[in-house]
C-alpha cells in the first residue's frame, strides 16, 4: 500500500502480517492438547481385564470406575458405592437411551462389581458396557 505524503514523495506503509509467530504459538498449543488429552481422559488407574472383542468407546461416556482398593468412582469423582443410584439418576435424561461403562480393575473381587452392577440396574439404566482391553490374534496382551 502506497500513499502520498504532504511534500510530494511516495511511502510505503509496512502491513505485511508476520505469520511465522502465530504459526508457532498454534504448534505449540497443538502439542499441549495433544499430550494432556489422554491425561484427562483416563485420571483413574485401572487395570482392565483383556478379552478379544472389544467395542471402541465413541458418543459421551459416563463410565464409573473400580480401582484396586474397590474405590469407587463416577467420572473421575469418588462416589459412595451406596449413592451411585442416586447419583446416576441426578446426571442422566434418558436412562432407556443413555449407556453407561464400568471399567474395574481385574483384581477386584466379583461382589464389588455386582453391588456396583446393582446400583446402575437400581438408577434405571439398562444399557451398560464393560471396559477391556484387547489381545490381538497372536494371543499376546497390549
Amino acid at each position: 500500500m502506497a500513499f502520498t505524503a504532504a511534500n510530494g514523495r511516495t511511502q510505503t506503509s509496512l502491513a505485511d502480517i508476520n505469520i511465522t509467530p502465530l504459526v508457532d504459538v498454534v504448534l505449540v498449543l497443538l502439542i499441549i492438547f495433544m499430550v494432556t488429552a489422554p491425561v484427562l481422559q483416563s485420571g483413574i488407574e485401572v487395570n482392565v481385564p483383556r478379552t478379544r472383542t472389544v467395542k471402541e468407546i465413541t458418543e459421551e461416556r459416563l463410565v464409573i470406575s473400580i480401582d484396586k482398593q474397590q474405590r469407587v468412582f463416577l467420572g473421575n469423582s469418588p462416589v459412595n458405592i451406596n449413592e451411585i443410584a442416586a447419583q446416576l439418576r441426578k446426571k442422566i435424561r434418558d436412562p432407556q437411551h443413555q449407556s453407561i461403562f464400568i471399567r474395574a480393575d481385574e483384581d477386584v473381587p466379583f461382589g464389588a462389581f455386582a453391588t456396583v452392577m446393582d446400583a446402575v440396574k437400581q438408577s434405571g439404566l439398562t444399557n451398560v458396557s464393560i471396559v477391556t482391553q484387547p489381545i490381538d490374534s497372536h494371543g499376546r496382551q497390549h
